[in-house]
């Protein structure tokens, strides 16, 4: 405990010290010179306090970005902050600074060094070292080359050398051996030399302090491990043989956690695969990766019984949904409850509609690829939406598809992906927006009714309690505001459409949970869930970017 209240009091020191160095530089009231008995007795001349100033200005922006390295608390992110806290005091002296920002920095230079065993984390598996040194010598060598080509064709008499030096020394804002003829041109050579000097270090320390995400991918031998943990216990079990995740088993072997890394979190989705009894080991080698690369641990989706385990390693549970499991012993389309799904079924029906269950491997590849363009054509949005109840892919062996045909073509699809022996998770839910309402009611209905499977699990319904509550008659204020926002959601993320949607099979609900260290780490967490499910998130660009080595 004493150790985050250090880190997290490092963080806020660093960056109030990145800001009085830039309002140092920059606020009129900052650049008075306080001239105390130490500058006196320096007596700077006016080149270094120019190149001092440009250097705090550079290393204010610097300490900024480093802000976020030392709460992640990244080691590369302590080593740097401790050389620009050194050079940030330094340079309030050339700047005869020797009370407040220079006494912050100084204060900050030794609480660094005190703090130390705190920043043990090491850097991602993906860095931008090497793309982060590239950054940096293309701006240095390009910023020298074109004041040197300045000085080459303006009349200034200067040697080689001279000209080299100048336009060296430029990019720290210092002169150097060159006489120039007019006052605007060496003013236009130390803009241009101050302008790549600071593009040089911002960007490249950009790329060496960003979380980087590595683009994760299971091995082929890691997936047919993770296949013999399947059982009948979780219904999202088959999910964590999605492709882009990592994975760490416990040291016996008999359980495992899937993760992907999105915005510095670890996220993982439902329970740990394998034998109950084996799980605490597969969290500790999980939660040692996450403290070796300073990753927040979150997992969403997971069980009651999951939450329970998690809770046993100090992470807050919050109950975030049910999801809609049919036993499909007792469903039938008879009683008044059933009459919205039976009248929808009867109407398709009428309408031509037929539907077709075979397994995957059943289906001919001709066929199957052709499910698979029709479901991302029916899609309406470049985004594969899921992450906890999404495998990414169609036509895994043993998973069941489902089709509504009219006319001889293809109108709706489902797939529905293995639950231990006796179980299907519904996986893709998709049709042609110009066909009837009621086709994903017909296919559905048509499976309850005709599988062999026990029990079968249907959509995620986010907050269905919180909106149960909200509609109750007596409800208070609380309740009925809470579900009135997430009906105003609804209109983007389909919160209360899911939810009555799943409603109608007459399912029973099944809690999920959302697992976390701390609520200050849930905005972080919202972010990664929201963009793990496809919600929203950082721009696909960026998120290409930051999967790059």
């Amino acid at each position: 405990m004493a150790g985050a209240t250090s880190v997290l009091v490092i963080t806020w020191v660093t960056r109030l010290a990145g800001l009085l160095a830039l309002a140092s530089v920059l606020v009129p009231a900052g650049r008075r010179t306080l001239r105390g008995h130490v500058a006196e007795w320096l007596e700077l001349p006016h080149e270094a306090t120019v190149g001092a100033a440009t250097v705090v200005l550079v290393t204010g922006v610097l300490l900024m970005l480093l802000a976020t390295g030392l709460k992640r608390r990244k080691r590369r992110a302590w080593q740097l902050a401790i050389a620009a806290t050194v050079l940030l005091t330094v340079s309030h002296l050339g700047l005869r600074h020797v009370l407040g920002a220079g006494l912050v920095s100084l204060a900050l230079l030794i609480a660094l060094i005190a703090t130390r065993r705190y920043f043990i984390a090491l850097p991602d598996p993906v860095t931008g070292r090497w793309r982060a040194i590239g950054v940096f010598l293309q701006l240095l060598l390009a910023g020298i080359a074109i004041n040197f080509a300045l000085l080459s064709v303006v009349p200034v008499a200067a040697s080689l050398g001279d000209r080299l030096a100048q336009s060296t020394l430029a990019l720290i804002g210092v002169s150097g051996p060159v006489v120039f003829p007019a006052l605007w041109l060496e003013d236009l050579s130390a803009a241009v030399g101050v302008l790549f000097g600071i593009s040089a270090v911002l960007p490249a320390a950009y790329f060496l302090l960003r979380s980087a995400e590595p683009a994760p991918e299971l091995t082929d031998e890691e997936v047919e491990r993770l296949r013999a943990l399947l059982d009948e216990r979780d219904s999202l079990g088959y999910f964590a043989l999605r492709r882009d995740k990592f994975v760490v088993f416990s040291k016996s072997g008999k359980a495992a956690v899937t993760y992907r890394v999105i915005a510095g979190v670890a996220l993982c989705s439902a329970d740990p695969l394998g034998d109950p009894e084996a799980w605490p080991g597969a969290i500790e080698e999980y939660l040692d990766v996450c403290r070796r690369y300073a990753w927040t641990p979150a997992t969403m989706g997971c069980s009651e019984l999951g939450a329970t385990v998690w809770a046993r390693f100090g992470l807050e549970v919050l109950e975030i949904g049910d999801e809609a499991v049919v036993d499909t012993d007792t469903f039938t389309l008879d009683g008044r409850v059933m009459r919205g799904v039976r009248q929808a079924v009867s109407r398709t029906k009428r309408a031509g509609y037929t539907v077709q269950i075979r397994k995957a491997e059943d289906v001919p590849e001709g066929e199957l690829d052709q499910l698979r363009t029709l479901a991302a054509t029916w899609r309406g949005s470049d985004t594969e939406r899921g992450f906890s109840m999404a495998l990414g892919r169609m036509g895994d062996p043993g998973s069941v598809l489902v089709t509504a045909e009219h006319e001889g073509a293809v109108r709706g699809v489902l797939q529905f992906v293995p639950w231990g022996e006796k179980g299907l998770s519904l996986d893709v839910m998709r049709r042609d927006r110009t066909a009837d309402n009621g086709v994903n009611e017909l296919m559905i209905s048509e499976l309850l009714l005709t599988t062999p499977a026990h029990h079968v699990s249907l959509n995620f319904a986010a907050f269905r309690a919180v909106l149960e509550q909200g509609q109750r008659i007596g409800a208070g204020p609380v309740a009925r505001l809470s579900a009135k926002t997430l009906r105003f959601f609804s209109r983007w993320i389909q919160i209360e459409t899911l939810y009555r949607f799943n409603a109608k099979f007459q399912p029973r609900w099944v809690p999920r949970y959302l697992a976390y260290p701390a609520a200050r780490d849930l905005p972080r967490v919202g972010v990664a869930v929201f963009e793990a499910e496809g919600l929203g998130g950082r721009p696909s660009r960026l998120l290409r970017a930051l999967q790059r080595t």
